[in-house]
């Protein structure tokens, strides 16, 4: 099978968020919010090392107060993943980050204030080389920006953007990235449409206040995934009112099945029917559990039946065709003289996806930077 995407990116300026780059064709980068009380370091950084676990190349952390911005001092001596600090109505938030080593402004053009303080934030991330996201999103428009238009509408979101987008051009400063969130998927994707056809910065996409963890998944992956088809975007963030672990894996979830970007393993299996030899829901969900630490991109097939499993392990690396007793197994689209034992099938499977794995680590080293 063709790994390859056909997707053609849009083009778009290289800007830096730490050591991750963002635009003109760099991978798209993966990234969650933490959703504990800054204010508390220790629950926060754990929080951040299990997001960073789960793949996430950027992490923002919220920081209202100025006694947050001193809890965000803190985390940022203990975590090397670079940090956004999500500043809101106070731009002497985000001068005083700025001091503690921060990797990306996030400023919010509906509350952020007059010229002049934007102005004072561009100054400082400047000095630093920090960038600045412009995050624009449809609950917290300008006010004249409303009246204007009565109602969130794409047009009235990326009018804010550009607003923005003329204030730091004026201003010399390029080095930025901006977003048009809003929680329904239509006016998300027709804003972000827009804007993508008027400036060249980078875009960073989102379907904001998107729901729980299923519902909020669905909404992500349709608009991310419009979006992302047409070629739009260089970051994402999956917003659920769930763990923010769960916002890495479905936002890999959805590079994945675009073939934009993949990460461990892309499973493919049977939904099952009484013609299984084996339960397929139960092997699958075992070893996704038991593999999550695995990074390589690897295709596993696991289909209970003869019917579509030997076609559909024909085109993974791994495969398994379910038959009676022992079902059959494929590598790299050929099948092997070993049988799997369906009593035993977990850990048999487990043990062959590892030594596979281990063997195109020990060909391939991995590129962290495109995983």
């Amino acid at each position: 099978m063709n790994h390859e995407t056909p997707i053609v990116r849009r083009k778009s300026r290289r800007i830096y968020v730490g050591d991750v780059p963002i635009g003109d064709g760099a991978p798209i980068a993966v990234q969650s919010m933490t959703n504990t009380n800054t204010n508390d370091v220790d629950a926060t950084v754990a929080q951040i090392e299990r997001i960073v676990a789960a793949g996430a190349d950027i992490v923002r952390v919220s920081v209202p107060t100025m006694d947050a911005a001193e809890a965000f001092k803190l985390i940022r001596q203990r975590v090397t993943v670079p940090l956004v600090a999500d500043i809101h109505f106070d731009y002497r938030i985000a001068l005083k980050v700025a001091e503690y080593g921060v990797d990306c402004l996030r400023i919010n053009p509906g509350n952020i204030g007059h010229e002049d303080r934007i102005r004072a934030v561009v100054d400082a991330a400047r000095d630093r080389n920090i960038p600045i996201r412009i995050g624009v999103n449809a609950g917290s428009l300008e006010r004249e920006i409303q009246e204007k238009y009565g109602e969130p509408t794409g047009a009235a979101l990326v009018e804010s953007a550009l607003r923005h987008v003329d204030i730091l051009d004026r201003l010399n400063f390029h080095d930025f990235k901006v977003s048009v969130k809003a929680s329904d998927v239509f006016l998300a994707v027709d804003a972000y449409r827009l804007l993508a056809k008027q400036i060249e910065q980078p875009l960073h996409l989102g379907i904001t206040e998107a729901g729980g963890a299923r519902a909020g998944a669905v909404k992500s992956a349709i608009g991310l995934g419009m979006l992302l088809s047409e070629g739009i975007g260089d970051t994402i963030r999956v917003s659920l009112a769930a763990d923010p672990v769960e916002e890495i894996k479905v936002g890999f979830d959805i590079l994945k099945s675009l073939r934009i970007r993949s990460r461990g393993i892309n499973f493919i299996a049977c939904p099952s029917c009484s013609r299984q030899e084996f339960d397929v829901i139960s092997t699958v969900n075992a070893l996704e559990q038991r593999l999550e630490d695995i990074t390589t991109a690897v295709d596993v097939s696991v289909i209970g039946c003869v019917v579509n499993g030997p076609g559909e392990a024909m085109v993974a690396q791994i495969g398994l065709a379910g038959a009676k007793n022992k079902s059959g197994f494929y590598k790299d689209g050929q099948r092997q003289k070993l049988r799997i034992d369906n009593d035993n099938i977990v850990d048999e499977l487990e043990a062959q996806i590892r030594d596979y794995v281990k063997r195109r680590e020990q060909e391939t080293p991995i590129d962290i930077q495109n995983l």
